[in-house]
């Protein structure tokens, strides 16, 4: 008969009331240690199974009161000294475990300061189980029986799992019983005598309402974060005595829906409590720990133990797996273990021991600041980024957070009274974890294959013990004898009828012997088609294993030029984010030079423009100061001629008076005549007397040994005094220039201008050469020398007319000519006081540039 054909499953079905937009809080659990001595001071109490007291110890400071400060906390559950670890269990990690069966994800940390009894909570003790070896016996009691055959489940580097049909784990089976040394424990083989007592669990717990119609498997994976990098521990390393091989840390990655997971860690598939137990104390002799001078086994990282369980529903005949992938349910116990907040000045670390417990701290700190951030956004309605991505921690589990699965703190308390302080932290951080709430995750998708499919093509009958013999039914199926006691010597009736039965049962013999026959030639036949069928059976397995093998094989060596390029391109990634960081400190480095350039230039800009309106105001005031020179220089250049004019007119009068005038005997006056003999005429303008020449010697800078640049600019007048500026080895231009600056430390500008008198008037402007921080060069003036010519008389005002000498008898002689005194009165009206053109030089006030 041929086997009936499965029958395709119904569309999935949601499952009605599942209460998707429905919130939980974080539960949050509090566990008090026994203290080490009896006669220790404590300062945590429990007041009751929800509420703890603290109390500041013997010589902490006081309140403002006066008083010591008490403070109490409310928990979920308060678990006291006395405490066992089945209690513990029961209360916080067996929900989880039972959600963890029926679809659903979980996660449970222990949290507190160091040598708080993390580890312990976590792992247990031999004797007392912990939580994490509870947990996998729960597991498996649960689905003992379910479990599918190894290798039928297969995980990839996705963060998924696949079905393998049961010619491929087979082959898969086969291979790894043929290597020499397995790298998976057995699960026959006997616990380790090391770690037996701690999972030798006396009580029995199993989950309810398990899917009888569903296999099961488990993968278990451990990794630690240290340093905030992530490393796997059940990760094969070949043991290098030479050379040996620094671990390498793995990348968080996000599959498909968006859950972080950590690419290229170890999934080991586990089928009992002493193997998945055994994988994880090979796991946990690799995690970093350290004595330090509050805990001789401190953990210096946080770890993270993962049980995996796939589950895959039957198919409709209830023999072997359904082979679809999106009937496969994963769903994930995370059991953290964190590391212990310290204070440094208290475990007394250096070097390593000071940077593992800086990123330590610095991963709670993380952790709590996330944990604000959630309640602020739940309670205000804010919409803040919860920075998750600054710790490898938090970003491992975000997911959790943001409702994929259940979330259980455990918070382990140290009740001495030098961790007060501490303690009094892991309480507040505690008291804001409840106060965030997780979404609740969705209820599994039910297949819609019919229930009880596993039991249901099972015999009915008894075992084979039970089922009637061959033997004992053939002789049934002969016709009965009749009675054969011969009571009489004439009874003739007893004889035929037993040799007709007999007869009867003969012929029926032969009838059966003949349908035996035949069935046997059936049979052998069918045995004859088994038997080919079983070889083509085997060829073409074979085939196919040769066919897989190449597969593999091309698989193996495409993984490796894979793994070699995903390690080439990780080592360019690496590189690259070097140079970027390089980059951009760069980057950062120009931007900041460049503000200061561009202050720079600005206040650069705003002298100039001051130093422009300060020139412009300088010229204007020049220029009308000029102007008005010229205008009274005109005025008075226009007077003195008509005063010229007027002499003239009145000398002309003064001839005709004389020539008309009748000539009269009068006694001479010598001294009249003699003065009209002696006047001179008056120029106007009597062209300035030289110089008398004085001693050839050239000044000298006070400077001299400094270089100097001399500016002369080509609109000078060479003059003919004896005394000229001289500067040895000074570099002579005509226009300021950058490079000739940059030389010299000092500066000299030699500046003409017409003074007074009308005479050119030299001035030597001296300056120091400094050098800007922009590189250029800027000049600070300190002095200014003047060079005149002046009369040899020394006065700075010369006459315009020529005075008559004084009397040799000392008497003044009376100026009776008429064009002497007007004359000179007109001289004196025209200029001022101290003559016309007259200006006053004075030193000028030096000015910073």
């Amino acid at each position: 008969m041929k086997p009936a054909k499965a029958k395709m499953p119904r569309k999935p079905v949601i499952k009605k009331g599942s209460q998707t937009n429905l919130k939980d809080p974080v539960g949050v659990y509090c566990r008090v240690r026994p203290l080490s001595f009896p006669d220790q001071e404590c300062c945590v109490e429990v007041v009751n199974n929800t509420t703890v007291q603290l109390h500041a110890p013997e010589g902490y400071r006081l309140n403002r009161n006066g008083e010591y400060k008490e403070t109490q906390y409310s928990f979920k559950r308060v678990f006291g000294t006395h405490t066992t670890q089945k209690e513990l269990f029961d209360v916080v990690a067996s929900p989880l475990v039972d959600d963890l069966i029926h679809g659903k994800n979980g996660l449970l940390f222990t949290y507190g300061v160091t040598g708080s009894g993390k580890t312990h909570t976590m792992t247990g003790s031999p004797g007392s189980g912990g939580l994490l070896p509870r947990c996998l016996n729960m597991i498996f009691n649960s689905i003992g029986s379910f479990q599918a055959k190894r290798y039928v489940f297969k995980s990839n580097d996705r963060n998924s799992m696949e079905i393998q049909c049961e010619v491929d784990a087979l082959l898969e089976r086969q291979k790894r019983e043929a290597m020499p040394i397995p790298k998976t424990p057995s699960s026959k083989r006997q616990a380790d005598p090391e770690f037996a007592d701690m999972i030798n669990v006396q009580e029995f717990c199993k989950a309810e309402e398990v899917d009888e119609d569903s296999v099961y498997g488990v993968f278990v994976s451990y990794i630690e974060i240290y340093n905030n990098y992530i490393y796997d521990l059940l990760e094969e390393v070949l043991f290098d005595p030479i050379k040996p091989k620094i671990p390498q840390s793995k990348m968080l990655r996000e599959d498909k829906n968006h859950n972080m997971y950590v690419a290229g860690c170890t999934e080991v598939e586990v089928k009992s409590t002493e193997e998945a137990f055994e994988i994880f104390w090979r796991g946990q002799k690799k995690r970093r720990i350290a004595n330090t001078h509050l805990n001789r086994e401190s953990s210096r990282s946080h770890s993270v133990f993962n049980i995996k369980l796939v589950q895959a529903p039957l198919d409709a005949d209830g023999d072997n797996v359904l082979q679809e992938k999106e009937q496969i349910t994963v769903s994930q116990l995370s059991l953290v273990d964190l590391a212990g907040s310290e204070r440094t000045n208290r475990t007394k670390a250096e070097g390593n021991r000071l940077r593992e417990a800086g990123n330590i701290n610095q991963s709670l700190m993380t952790l709590r600041t996330c944990m604000e951030v959630l309640r602020e956004n739940q309670t205000y309605g804010t919409n803040k980024m919860v920075p998750y991505r600054d710790s490898k921690l938090t970003h491992l589990f975000k997911n959790y957070f943001d409702g994929e699965g259940k979330v259980r703190m455990i918070v382990c308390v140290n009740p001495k009274a030098e961790d007060y302080e501490e303690s009094l932290q892991v309480m507040r951080f505690a008291e804001v974890t409840q106060e965030v709430e997780v979404a609740r995750p969705a209820d599994k998708v039910i297949c819609g294959l019919t229930p009880g499919r596993r039991y249901r093509n099972l015999p009915r009958g008894g075992p084979l013990g039970d089922e009637p013999l061959v033997t004992e039914v053939i002789p049934q199926s002969f016709p009965p004898l009749p009675p054969y006691k011969l009571l009489d010597i004439n009874d003739e009736e007893t004889l035929p009828k037993l040799i007709e039965t007999l007869e009867k049962r003969h012929h029926l013999r032969q009838l059966m012997t003949e349908e035996l026959n035949k069935q046997c030639m059936t049979f052998k036949a069918l045995l004859k088609e088994l038997d080919s069928s079983l070889s083509n059976k085997e060829n073409y397995i074979q085939e196919k294993l040769n066919e897989k093998e190449k597969l593999i094989s091309g698989q193996k060596s495409e993984i490796e030029r894979l793994e070699k390029k995903n390690k080439t391109l990780e080592y360019k990634i690496e590189i690259l984010e070097k140079t970027t960081t390089i980059y951009e400190e760069d980057k950062r480095n120009l931007q900041q030079e460049l503000e200061s350039q561009n202050q720079k230039l600005q206040r650069q800009f705003s002298d100039k423009r001051r130093l422009e309106a300060r020139l412009q105001g300088m010229v204007t005031e020049t220029t009308m100061k000029w102007q008005k020179e010229c205008e009274r220089r005109v005025a008075a250049t226009q007077l003195e001629m008509q005063n010229k004019l007027w002499v003239k007119d009145e000398k002309l009068k003064q001839l005709k008076a004389i020539v008309t005038e009748p000539k009269l005997e009068k006694p001479e006056r010598p001294s009249r005549e003699r003065d009209r003999e002696k006047i001179i005429p008056r120029s106007v303008s009597p062209s300035p007397v030289p110089n008398t020449p004085i001693p050839v010697r050239h000044r000298r800078s006070r400077s001299a040994g400094s270089r100097w640049v001399d500016h002369k600019p080509a609109s000078n007048v060479q003059t003919e005094t004896v005394m000229q500026p001289h500067v040895p080895h000074a570099i002579t231009v005509s226009v300021a220039n950058e490079k000739a600056l940059a030389k010299c430390e000092k500066y000299m500008l030699t500046h003409q201008e017409l003074a007074s008198d009308g005479e050119i008037q030299t001035k030597v402007i001296k300056g120091d050469v400094y050098k800007t921080r922009g590189g250029g060069q800027s000049v600070q003036f300190t002095d200014i020398e003047t060079l005149k010519q002046e009369s040899p008389t020394g006065s700075r005002k010369r006459r315009s007319s020529t005075v008559a000498p004084a009397q040799p008898d000392g008497t003044e002689s009376e100026w009776t000519d008429v064009e002497t005194r007007c004359s000179v009165a007109v001289e004196m009206r025209a200029g001022s006081q101290l003559g016309p053109g007259y200006e006053h030089h004075a030193q000028p006030k030096r000015k910073k540039p």
